[in-house]
């Protein structure tokens, strides 16, 4: 089987979300796919089967399959687009969380995600403690969304992974956000229990972000920077029920592999 590392929300070779999509005329088994996942060592890697009128999606991260990825179905889209030379503006993909569709846009893609507004919740005293500074407002959707003052409050954060790791999540994990300074809003993803703590550049929160940040600054469009070490840029449109990301990719490496 070939496989594609391809970096989400960047342009660059180093920056953005890393992620491994492999191309499938069948299913392997769960164990498989999970296996591989983990030799691959990235936040998520993505494999896809033609079915229907676009293909089915799945992701697993090193310690296990998750629901959502917004940079892996980027990178699937990439994948499909510019290495198998899938011609349509649109590719649709059906996936745990339903249909997901991904418009083709110049040099961008468009990814069409559920929107996963948060509500206000009480933060769990095993992430409390684990946190170098307290965030201003909670809220919990798939993951908690935690509110800062500023962009500084973000980038300086620091987390006692001894502590956080008490905390049994599921799939979900726990996003810092705060105004930026030259964008609309920062964010970074953390994941307890996780191989991988802190994600890159993480798609899937901006379907709870968007709607948060919509709402407080009264604006539909907004312009987004995931502040870890490798960053990312994404455009976030606030659709209602739904919510458009933006961002590139690059292919940084092709290669095969043998089950």
């Amino acid at each position: 089987m070939t496989y594609y590392i391809i970096n989400a929300f960047t342009q660059g070779a180093l920056k953005g979300n890393p992620a491994c999509v492999i191309p499938l005329e069948n299913w392997l088994s769960d164990g498989e796919m999970q296996e591989i996942a983990i030799k691959m060592g990235l936040a998520e890697t993505a494999f896809f089967v033609p079915e229907k009128d676009g293909f089915a999606l799945r992701w697993f991260t090193p310690d296990l399959e998750i629901d959502l990825c917004g940079h892996a179905t980027l990178a699937a889209a990439h994948c499909i687009k510019t290495h198998l030379g899938y011609r349509e503006p649109v590719v649709k993909f059906y996936s745990k969380s339903g249909v997901l569709s991904v418009r083709f846009e110049q040099n961008k893609y468009v990814l069409d995600f559920p929107s996963r507004p948060g509500v206000p919740a009480d933060l769990p005293e095993s992430i409390s403690k684990a946190l170098s500074h307290q965030p201003l407002e909670v809220y919990k959707a798939r993951d908690y969304l935690l509110i800062y003052h500023r962009q500084e409050n973000v980038e300086a954060l620091t987390i006692d992974r001894a502590v956080f790791d008490q905390i049994n999540l599921g799939t979900g994990g726990v996003i810092v956000s705060a105004p930026g300074i030259s964008h609309d809003f920062v964010s970074r993803f953390f994941t307890p229990q996780a191989t991988i703590l802190e994600d890159p550049v993480t798609g899937s929160a901006h379907c709870t972000l968007t709607p948060y940040w919509a709402d407080r600054l009264k604006k539909s469009s907004l312009m987004a920077r995931q502040c870890s070490a490798r960053g990312g840029e994404l455009e976030c449109l606030d659709q209602g029920d739904r919510v458009f990301i933006s961002g590139h990719a690059v292919t940084t490496h092709e290669s095969g592999i043998q089950v």
